[in-house]
């Protein structure tokens, strides 16, 4: 079975509650209706409910299991715009202030899933990736065990021309511009528990460079093997190879000739790109080129899920996304 499948097996075997910031979105509601129909999550539309109705007749569809609310309407409005003073006073934010911004679906949703209303949240559609990732840092905050917050994608490999089959983890490919060797190796470790939760097994992580074994000498490099150490003292059960080149991480055969008493054996399933640049090459790539199909970004180092969308993105593209917040909010 496909590893994307899986994850939608699992979303329905016990599905969650996910609010969708975006609900005047011809592609939210698309995908609303369709995550309903396949039993994955119970859907929240954010929005006004005239708007949204109009668009669902056009459509055609039916919204039959879906809840929709307007923050500015809602009764919650209040109970919400309080709680957000009490997070965020201490930064200067008035009560009044506190309303308006309770009064934005993107705060809205970040808070119900804060206040539990909510499993988790997909934003991004409309809302940019910092105004997603900011206000999920403020409402929701980091998990107890998380420095920061990062970014993978999840690339689906299931082409019959793909020698390297199933899901394989690339982080972080669209947050971290230029990461320290500690914010590498916090990245890797995030990585390295989204695959165990999304993947189903255990994660084998490959600290990607253009040296393998210290072929190379470098201040990138250094960063690389640095952040290796890091990982592998927090995390010493964990199957991690650094520094390590891409071919070496996904080919046995090559793994093999290249990399002494390898962890992964060139059958890597975590790819951590050493910074931005590279990830967001590297993704793409493998998407255009290599015909992957990319799931994300999707956000990790949260107390709860919520996840970004790319603004060009399909209502498959959101469904898939509902469905992985689904999985991640079953692990908590």
């Amino acid at each position: 079975m496909k590893a994307l499948n899986k994850i939608f097996t699992r979303a329905a075997e016990n599905p969650k509650r996910v609010v969708l910031a975006e609900g005047e979105d011809p592609r939210i509601i698309a995908a609303a209706v369709t995550a309903t129909q396949r039993g994955i999550a119970a859907i929240t539309l954010l929005g006004d409910a005239d708007k949204i109705n109009s668009l669902v007749a056009a459509a055609g569809y039916s919204l039959d299991g879906i809840n929709i609310i307007n923050p500015p309407e809602s009764d919650a409005i209040q109970h919400y715009a309080k709680t957000f003073y009490q997070l965020r006073k201490h930064k200067g934010i008035s009560f009044d202030k506190a309303v308006e911004l309770m009064q934005d679906p993107l705060h809205y949703a970040q808070m119900m899933v804060h206040l539990d209303d909510a499993d988790g949240s997909v934003c991004g559609a409309v809302y940019t990736t910092g105004e997603t990732v900011r206000a999920a840092i403020q409402i929701i905050g980091m998990a107890d065990n998380a420095k920061m917050i990062s970014s993978f994608f999840l690339m689906m490999l299931c082409e019959p021309f793909h020698q390297l089959k199933g899901g394989v983890i690339f982080s972080d490919c669209g947050l971290v511009i230029d990461p320290n060797k500690e914010q590498l190796a916090q990245i890797a470790m995030s990585a390295a528990n989204s695959a165990r939760t999304l993947l189903d097994e255990e994660p084998r992580v490959a600290m990607l460079s253009f040296s393998t074994s210290g072929s190379a000498h470098h201040a990138a490099v250094d960063k690389v093997v640095e952040a290796t150490k890091i990982v592998k003292q927090q995390m010493p059960h964990l199957a991690i190879d650094g520094d390590v080149q891409l071919d070496a991480a996904i080919v046995s055969e090559i793994a093999e000739r290249k990399v002494t008493d390898s962890a992964t054996h060139g059958k890597a399933n975590v790819l951590v790109f050493p910074n931005l640049e590279a990830g967001n090459i590297g993704y793409k790539l493998a998407e255009r080129i290599g015909q992957a199909d990319a799931i994300g970004p999707i956000l990790q180092g949260l107390k709860k899920p919520a996840n970004d969308l790319s603004r060009g993105c399909s209502a498959n593209d959101v469904v898939n996304v509902i469905a992985i917040t689904v999985v991640q909010s079953q692990s908590l």
